[in-house]
C-alpha cells in the first residue's frame, strides 16, 4: 500500500472512531461486497469498528462476558440521554416515559422474533428468570429440572423454590464435548416426571460458550406437558436465532453483554398464554390477566437505560447479526485451534463450530484455574475470569468485536509458556 492509500485508509478508519451512527454505516457498507465468512477474517473491517471503543491500555480484555462497555458512539448517547432525563425530570416520567419503552420493547421484539405483547424490558437475566421462577403457583412435591452448568442465580432462586415451598430440584450435568444433541436432550428427558412443572436450559452455556439444542429440548419437554425457560443471557446479539424457531416458553436475556447497551437493560419473553400463569416480582393491580405489562412493575427506575437500548440496536443493526456472528465465532476459533493440541492444554468448549460461538473456556494442567488467571494477568496483562466447578475448569476467554487477531496472539503466547 503506498502512502497516499495508506492515510486515505487510515483518515477512514478514524471518522468510524468519532462520527455517528451515519458513518459506522457508511463503513458498513464500504465492505458490502464480502459476505459475512468473508469478513469475519478481514482485520481492516474489524480495526475500524475498533476504533470506536475506547480501550483500557493496562491490559487485554477477554472478561466480556460479564459485561461489554458500549462503543464510544453508544456511551455518547447515553449520556446525553442522561443529561435529557435530568433536564425534563418527573415531566418525562408523566408523559412520554412508558410510550417510549413500550416503542423499544417492540423494536427488541422484532429482533428476538416474537410478537410486542409477549416481551418487557427489564434490568438484567437474573431478573427476567427469577421472575418465573418465583412467580409459578409452586407446591409442595413439584420438580424442576435444570443443569449444573446453568446461572448461579437462577440456581440459587430453585434452591429457594425448595425450601419456600418443597419443589424438589432434578439436576443434570451437560458433557463439555457432546457426541450430539440427542446425547444431551435425553439427559434431560431422563429426569422429567409426572411432577415435572418447568425445565430451565442455557441457550448458551455461560461457563464454557457451549450452545445447546435448545429446539430438540422444548419439543421433547413438550410432548411431556413440561414448560421449557431459556436462559438466554449470552445468545442475544450473539448469535441468530428466532424465539419462535425456539419454541420455549419463557426467555431471559441480558442486553449489556453482547448487545453493549448500558447496564441495568434485559429482556423477559413469556409466550402469550403463559402471562397469566407467572405472579409479578412486584404486586401490579388494574391490569388484565394476559397483559405482559402487570410483570414489568419495579418502580421509579434509570430511564435512560431503556432509551439508550434504542442506539445499541442500532449500532447491532448497522454491523449485522451474521456478521457478528461470523466474526466472533472465527475469534473462537482462531485461538483454540492454536491451543487444542498443546499437551498442557484442556480446552473445556466443543471444537464442533455449530456448538460454540465466541465464547471459550482453557485450562492448565496441573494448575488451578484461580492461579491460572492470576498468572494470566500479572505475567501477561491478560484479563479474564477463572471457572472453577460443574466439571469445568480453566478461565472464561469472551472477546468482541473490537478484539483483535494481536490480542488473542498475547493470550496464545501466554497459554504456550504456562506449559
Amino acid at each position: 500500500m503506498d502512502k497516499r492509500s495508506f492515510l486515505k485508509h487510515a483518515s477512514a478508519i478514524s471518522m468510524a472512531a468519532f462520527a455517528p451512527l451515519t458513518a459506522l454505516g457508511d463503513w458498513v457498507n464500504g465492505y458490502e461486497s464480502y459476505s459475512a465468512g468473508e469478513l469475519a477474517g478481514n482485520e481492516d473491517f474489524w480495526l475500524g469498528i475498533r476504533q470506536g471503543y475506547k480501550l483500557k491500555p493496562d491490559y487485554v480484555n477477554f472478561e466480556n462476558g460479564y459485561y461489554c462497555f458500549m462503543p464510544q458512539v453508544v456511551m455518547d448517547h447515553y449520556i446525553e440521554l442522561l443529561r435529557k432525563v435530568n433536564y425534563e425530570g418527573s415531566y418525562y416520567f408523566r408523559t412520554v416515559q412508558y410510550e417510549n419503552k413500550k416503542k423499544i420493547a417492540a423494536k427488541l421484539a422484532a429482533i428476538a422474533g416474537c410478537l410486542p405483547d409477549e416481551l418487557i424490558i427489564t434490568r438484567n437475566t437474573t431478573e427476567s428468570l427469577d421472575t418465573v421462577i418465583s412467580g409459578m403457583n409452586w407446591k409442595p412435591g413439584d420438580e424442576a429440572v435444570m443443569a449444573a452448568q446453568d446461572y448461579g442465580a437462577m440456581l440459587d432462586m430453585f434452591a429457594q423454590m425448595g425450601k419456600r415451598y418443597g419443589v424438589v430440584n432434578r439436576i443434570v450435568s451437560i458433557p463439555n464435548h457432546p457426541t450430539s444433541d440427542e446425547e444431551i436432550v435425553d439427559l434431560y428427558a431422563r429426569v422429567i416426571t409426572e411432577k415435572t412443572k418447568l425445565l430451565m436450559v442455557c441457550h448458551m452455556i455461560n461457563i464454557t460458550g457451549q450452545i445447546l439444542p435448545v429446539r430438540k429440548i422444548c419439543d421433547m419437554a413438550h410432548s411431556k406437558g413440561v414448560p421449557v425457560m431459556v436462559d438466554g443471557a449470552h445468545a442475544f446479539a450473539h448469535i441468530q436465532f428466532s424465539i419462535a424457531d425456539l419454541n420455549c416458553d419463557y426467555y431471559g436475556a441480558s442486553l449489556h453483554k453482547f448487545l453493549s447497551a448500558p447496564l441495568g437493560a434485559g429482556i423477559l419473553y413469556v409466550r402469550r398464554e403463559n402471562i397469566g400463569k407467572i405472579w409479578p416480582l412486584f404486586g401490579e393491580e388494574g391490569k388484565s390477566a394476559d397483559d405482559i405489562l402487570r410483570l414489568n412493575h419495579t418502580g421509579t427506575h434509570p430511564v435512560a437505560t431503556d432509551l439508550a437500548i434504542d442506539h445499541a440496536l442500532d449500532y447491532h443493526l448497522k454491523i449485522g447479526i451474521e456478521r457478528k456472528e461470523a466474526r466472533l465465532r472465527y475469534l473462537q476459533n482462531y485461538w483454540t485451534s492454536r491451543v487444542r493440541a498443546m499437551q498442557h492444554v484442556a480446552l473445556n468448549t466443543p471444537a464442533d463450530a455449530t456448538r460454540a460461538c465466541g465464547i471459550g473456556n482453557v485450562g492448565i494442567k496441573g494448575m488451578s484455574p484461580g492461579d491460572m488467571a492470576k498468572t494470566l494477568l500479572s505475567k501477561h496483562k491478560v484479563w479474564t475470569v477463572a471457572i472453577d466447578g460443574a466439571g469445568v475448569h480453566g478461565c472464561r476467554i469472551t472477546p468482541n468485536l473490537y478484539t483483535s487477531t494481536q490480542d488473542l496472539d498475547i493470550l496464545v503466547e501466554a497459554i504456550r509458556l504456562m506449559g
